[in-house]
Parts: structure tokens; sequence; C-alpha cells
């Protein structure tokens, strides 16, 4: 199981957060994910979904279930594909995108992403960074993210941001 503590400028609370992906075949698996609001002793997401990758496509596609406290109950399918730029794999080309429906499909919102991703593997001794550069689409927002071995740091050019430390 992986897991989290989680902070952003915006929910004034630490949150805990835990993913844990069940294989169902080499390729495809069931994450589920949950978090818990600190402040509040409550759940404040849950989600499941089913995530089937496509090795030679460097691609993924998912479909699953998820409940925010403020959301309710939504369900949601992604999709994501990586191009190498270059040949060693270090810097990647992202292409994601996701859309969520409510459990009556009458409200929906999409999400679609560009992004490149500089990962460095021992960038000094022992220490692992990856830096991604992207820009939201549809709400028309460029973002950046700065993950250094647990620490990981998002900051987008509204202001909003959020750290995470993983356990």
């Amino acid at each position: 199981m992986e897991t989290s503590i989680r902070y952003g400028g915006d929910s004034k609370a630490l949150k805990i957060h835990a993913k844990e992906k069940l294989f169902i075949d080499s390729n495809t698996r069931l994450q589920v994910h949950g978090e818990l609001d600190t402040k509040s002793g409550a759940p404040s997401y849950l989600s499941a979904m089913i995530r089937h990758f496509y090795p030679d496509l460097s691609a993924s596609l998912g479909v699953g279930v998820q409940y925010d406290r403020h959301e309710k109950l939504r369900y949601n399918v992604r999709g994501k594909k990586s191009i190498p730029v270059t040949t060693n794999g270090v810097l990647l080309f992202n292409i994601k995108g996701q859309f969520d429906v409510d459990k009556e499909f009458k409200q929906s919102k999409a999400r679609g992403a560009a992004e490149f991703t500089l990962g460095v593997l021992n960038f000094q001794d022992n220490q692992d960074v990856r830096l991604k550069v992207g820009y939201e689409v549809f709400d028309k927002v460029p973002y950046v993210q700065i993950k250094e071995n647990n620490w990981t740091l998002n900051v987008d050019v509204n202001g909003k941001w959020n750290v995470r430390y993983d356990l």
C-alpha cells in the first residue's frame, strides 16, 4: 500500500492518503484510493478504478467511480499516452484526459493536459528528481510539479499549490 501525507493551500487541513493496486493480470489492475481529512476526521475522497495498460502503445485507460465529500458520487474515464522525446526515456511528452459525470449523468466535467516530464535518477547521490511542466487544456492553466525522492510540490499559475510527502 502506498501512503502519503498531503497539504494544500486551499484546504487548511492535513490529509492522509492511501492507495492500493491489486493486480488482475499483467496489464490490468484495480486501483483503490482513499483520503482522510485530519481536521474533520472523516474521509474526504474515495475512489476505485480498473486500469488497463497497453505497453506497446505506452498508454493506459481507466474506468471507475469516486466519492468526493463536495461533489458526491461520480463516474470517470481516464486515459494517458506517453511519448518518449529522448531515446533514453529521460524526457517524456504526456497527453492525458479525464471525463467525470455525476450519478444522474447530468453534470459532467472534462479535464485534459499536455506535459513534459524530465526524470533524473541519481541527480545527486541517493537523490532522484522529476520535473513536470504542463498545461491544463480546458481550464487553460499552466502548472509545474517538482518531485524529489519522497517530496512533491505542485504549483499552478493561479497560485494553487499543494505538497505531498510519500511515507
